[in-house]
């Protein structure tokens, strides 16, 4: 065997080396995203088919990072997080149906966001997203990573309430960044950054 070819396969064999764990995670994560289907029928009457939710004040779940759907399913589980509907069904959940869940709602497509119908407000609250840096934790297309949400699409309504609910203290917050963020925030700043976000499309 030439040096060449020695050196192609040993470099062949290190790229198999560093892909492994990747292949891994995706068919774990593919696994999982399949267990976590059933596992969300009763998901659907508040968040919707597919995880696009139809009311306004309910979010749709589908093409959040995992990671924050998880953590926000173990908040409510441990009570740091409490609602009337969700609270009950997330105390009968355990650690891999959460993350069964959460695989689940991240492998779905988002929701597409509804074109801006005022696109005065629509920069007003690209203003203001910008000014506070919104797209440092949540990303510049607003897609989420890690146990950050992702904004883009989400509903206004639902936008708007968790921002008061993290500038009132009402919304617990699992870093504390939240709350730090939202508390510059004007009521009409709130107003204008949801509706912002709720209409981006990346």
């Amino acid at each position: 065997m030439s040096v060449s070819q020695r050196t192609a396969r040993a470099a062949a064999a290190a790229l198999c080396v560093m892909l492994a764990p990747s292949v891994a995670r995706a068919a774990d994560d593919a696994g999982r995203a399949a267990g976590g289907e059933p596992k969300a029928q009763a998901c659907a009457a508040c968040h919707g088919a597919g995880g696009r939710s139809t009311d306004p004040l309910v979010p749709s779940l589908a093409g959040q990072p995992p990671l924050y759907v998880q953590y926000q399913l173990i908040q409510f589980h441990d009570q740091r997080r409490k609602d009337v509907r969700m609270s009950p069904f997330a105390a009968g959940l355990s650690g891999a149906d959460m993350k069964d869940l959460a695989a689940y709602y991240a492998a779905l497509p988002a929701p597409p966001a509804a074109p801006p119908q005022d696109a005065e407000k629509a920069a007003a609250g690209k203003g203001v997203a910008d000014r506070y840096h919104c797209g440092s934790c949540h990303m510049p297309d607003y897609s989420g990573q890690n146990h950050i949400a992702r904004l883009a699409g989400q509903h206004n309504d639902y936008l708007v309430k968790t921002l008061r609910g993290f500038k009132d203290g009402t919304r617990p917050d699992i870093d504390g960044m939240m709350v730090e963020s939202a508390a510059p925030l004007t009521d009409d700043d709130i107003v204008k950054v949801s509706y912002y976000l709720s209409t981006f499309s990346p």
